[in-house]
C-alpha cells in the first residue's frame, strides 16, 4: 500500500462517516420522541438515528487517525529524503 493510497481512503472514508452524520442528524432533527405507546415505531426510528450518528463519530474518528498517519509517514520519509 502507498502513501498517497492510505489518504484517499481515509479522505473517503471520512467522507463517507460525515455523510451519514448529516444523514442521522437531519433524521433525529426531524423526529420527536414519542409520548404514546403507539409511536413506539418513531422511537425505534429516533434511537436507530442515534446510534448512526455515534457510529458515524467513531468513523470519522477512526479515518482522521488514518490520514494523520499517513501524513506523519509521508513527513518522515521527506525528512529522511532531505
Amino acid at each position: 500500500m502507498q502513501i498517497n493510497d492510505a489518504l484517499s481512503i481515509g479522505v473517503q472514508g471520512f467522507q463517507n462517516a460525515q455523510s451519514r452524520a448529516t444523514q442521522a442528524a437531519t433524521e433525529i432533527a426531524s423526529q420527536s420522541a414519542a409520548r404514546t405507546p403507539e409511536q413506539t415505531e418513531q422511537n425505534n426510528q429516533l434511537v436507530n438515528s442515534l446510534v448512526e450518528l455515534k457510529t458515524a463519530e467513531i468513523d470519522a474518528n477512526a479515518n482522521a487517525k488514518v490520514i494523520q498517519t499517513a501524513s506523519d509517514v509521508l513527513g518522515s520519509i521527506i525528512d529522511i529524503k532531505v
